[in-house]
């Protein structure tokens, strides 16, 4: 029963990295973390081992997440980019430059 204390403390404070930082400490937790805290507190069930691999699932899935974001970040550099800037950076990696638009400060 200790050992699974433990795990699940550990589990606890895994997810609690995993989660978006709150800007400021002294800002009231958001609603997820209240959820998640008072999942943790109540006393084990009888089925402790349970509980412990689907916290440990739920680790897992925000890892996951994590990584998916971090891969999406590094491998479309332009994904929040609006459309004109992503055409222009288009252009450029293939060697070519758009002509300036009519109209918008170009040579009429």
């Amino acid at each position: 029963m200790a050992t699974n204390t433990a795990r699940l403390r550990s589990v606890y404070r895994n997810i609690l990295r995993e989660l978006p930082p709150r800007p400021l400490l002294a800002s009231p937790p958001a609603p997820l973390h209240k959820r998640i805290r008072e999942n943790f507190r109540q006393p084990p069930q009888q089925d402790s081992t349970a509980a412990v691999q689907h916290a440990e699932q739920f680790l897992a899935y925000l890892r996951a997440q994590r990584t998916y974001v971090q891969l999406l970040e590094r491998y479309n550099p332009s994904i929040d980019m609006d459309e004109e800037e992503r055409v222009r950076l288009t252009a450029r990696r293939v060697g070519m430059d758009l002509p300036p638009e009519f109209g918008k400060g170009g040579d009429k």
